[in-house]
């Protein structure tokens, strides 16, 4: 009798409780792996959690700095606008009230020159301005300006002397032209004009002698002689001021 061949198909007893033991293992072993996945998660965020922290305040502080930073640039940046601006205003207001000075002085020049001060039309003394000499320490420019009103339109002639108060060591001493001016013009400086002339001087004072006083002293040809005193100060300034007594020539 020939061998059989092995059969196709096998049949097997279905065994339910089996399948169902290896469902429970399999669905364990993934509950497992889940959860041993969540834990490691945790751990892991849990370790790291403080440094994202730490990295996020820095961040948060960096940023701050910045803006603290830009806004203490733009307020410095104000403040220098601001100061420039303070300096420019108060630059203009300097040169408009030196120009408000000349114009006044101006005015008062010419209001003079046409008669317009009706209780003053003799010989006066306008103007007068004192500077040091660039490079000469003990050196000074003069510079007087002699008016007649224009209604007297006569021609006027003279001498103008100057002279200096000040200390020299303990004692007051008066510097008289001869001791300052020009040899040559010892007597005064010479002056003729019909309405108004500029006159222009330069002396020297010693080293240790200091000014406090400037006299001024116009004497007209055969008229009464016009004097004028300022402060040494006043002289610089330019603002001449007389004293009590003084009075022009009176034609």
């Amino acid at each position: 009798m020939g061998s059989r061949p092995p059969p196709r198909f096998v049949v097997r007893q279905h065994d339910e409780a089996q399948q169902r033991r290896r469902l429970y293992w399999l669905a364990g072993g993934w509950v497992a792996s889940v959860a041993l996945t969540a834990l490691i998660a945790a751990a892991l965020a849990g370790h790291s959690t403080p440094a994202a922290v730490d990295k996020r305040q820095v961040r948060e502080l960096t940023a701050q700095n910045e803006d603290l930073k830009q806004q203490l640039a733009n307020a410095q940046r104000a403040q220098q606008v601001n100061e420039i601006a303070a300096k420019s205003v108060q630059s203009t207001l300097t040169e408009r009230e030196e120009e408000i000075n000349g114009l006044r002085a101006d005015l008062g020049f010419y209001s003079r020159l046409i008669g317009g001060d009706a209780q003053r039309q003799g010989l006066r003394v306008q103007e007068l301005r004192l500077k040091p000499v660039t490079d000469a320490p003990h050196a000074w420019n003069i510079a007087l300006s002699l008016t007649q009103s224009a209604k007297r339109g006569d021609e006027v002639t003279g001498k103008l002397l100057i002279s200096v108060d000040g200390l020299r060591g303990d004692k007051v001493v008066q510097l008289d032209w001869p001791a300052l001016g020009d040899a040559a013009q010892k007597d005064g400086m010479p002056f003729r004009f019909k309405y108004f002339q500029q006159l222009h001087a330069t002396f020297v004072l010693p080293a240790d002698f200091k000014p406090t006083r400037l006299h001024v002293k116009v004497q007209p040809d055969g008229d009464t002689a016009i004097n004028h005193t300022v402060s040494w100060a006043d002289a610089l300034a330019g603002n001449l001021t007389s004293v009590q007594g003084d009075k022009d020539a009176q034609p």
